[in-house]
């Protein structure tokens, strides 16, 4: 039973990399109708935000079923605030990039959050910062500059723009990791989440209509459906796969088995988009994913040790 049950987890945190993954895509091809990053991340929200607030609320209830008190208004007002520093300008950041650059340069670029965590959480936080991570995130950045200069050739101007609006949105993913560890033991995982993305999902949705008016979420069919895409089936669903999966086999293997994530995005972008791989985009994905396998690796045997 014990097996089947980490088995079942390995699937379920598989599954949710994959749908995570799939997002770059659909972002791509939305693209293809109206770059419009803003009015692209709006739609997602709008589509999200329901069901993480339905997952709030039956949290609350469960909560109040067992004799929990329900959270504090300071915890639940805190949660927002992280959200919207991790969520929401994470996600204005990352969208504005992919305007920019590839899928596939993209989904490295934000892959590199693990190594803004460790170099802020030792600079702010006291975490300790060891040989062996120095030298796996340097093995990562000469991958991702390998690919960066691959595009570079190819794409214009733009692509040191588009890079470095995709390492902003790593970094600030970074901070907010750093800043909700608190938090997600006080509120549970499940009840943070939806505090924190339904926050950011409001902050998004009264922004543009402070902006544009409703008139603005004008948009065709196709961007519509690809944003609802982009909402529920790489927002919303992975989500919980990735959390009811950390359930069964624990933090560290999930970031093991999530560390597939970009290939599983290189492999669509070639499969949908028709983005080409050349040599040495292949050497600095293999780098890549050398250096974040070497420091999954530091970590999983710190954590046997």
């Amino acid at each position: 039973m014990n097996s089947r049950r980490h088995f079942s987890g390995y699937i379920l945190v598989l599954a949710g990399a994959a749908l995570f993954s799939a997002k770059a895509i659909f972002i791509k091809l939305a693209y293809v109708e109206q770059a419009d990053p803003l009015l692209m991340l709006t739609w997602r929200m709008i589509f999200s935000l329901p069901f993480f607030m339905a997952v709030g609320l039956y949290t609350l209830a469960a909560r109040r079923q067992i004799g929990l008190p329900a959270p504090s208004l300071p915890l639940i007002a805190r949660a927002i605030f992280i959200g919207l520093i991790g969520y929401y300008l994470a996600m204005v950041l990352d969208f504005e990039g992919l305007v920019y650059v590839t899928a596939q340069l993209e989904r490295l670029a934000l892959f590199t959050y693990p190594f803004f965590l460790l170099f802020i959480g030792a600079l702010f936080f006291g975490a300790r910062l060891t040989l062996g991570h120095l030298v796996s995130a340097a093995i990562t950045y000469a991958g991702l500059a390998c690919v960066f200069l691959a595009n570079f050739n190819g794409g214009g101007s733009n692509v040191p723009l588009g890079t470095a609006l995709v390492l902003a949105s790593a970094i600030t993913f970074a901070v907010y990791q750093l800043l909700a560890k608190n938090l997600i033991a006080a509120l549970g995982s499940f009840l943070f989440t939806s505090f924190a993305l339904s926050g950011a999902a409001v902050a998004s949705i009264v922004q543009f209509l402070a902006v544009r008016g409703a008139g603005g979420l004008a948009a065709s069919p196709r961007f519509i459906w690809l944003a609802a895409a982009t909402g529920i089936l790489s927002t919303v669903i992975p989500s919980f796969f990735v959390n009811a999966g950390m359930s069964r086999i624990g933090p560290q293997s999930t970031a093991m088995i999530s560390t597939v994530s970009p290939l599983i995005t290189i492999y669509l972008a070639v499969l949908v988009l028709g983005e080409r791989i050349t040599l040495i985009d292949g050497v600095g994905t293999a780098l890549v994913f050398l250096g974040i396998g070497y420091h999954t690796w530091l970590d999983l045997r710190k954590s046997h040790s």
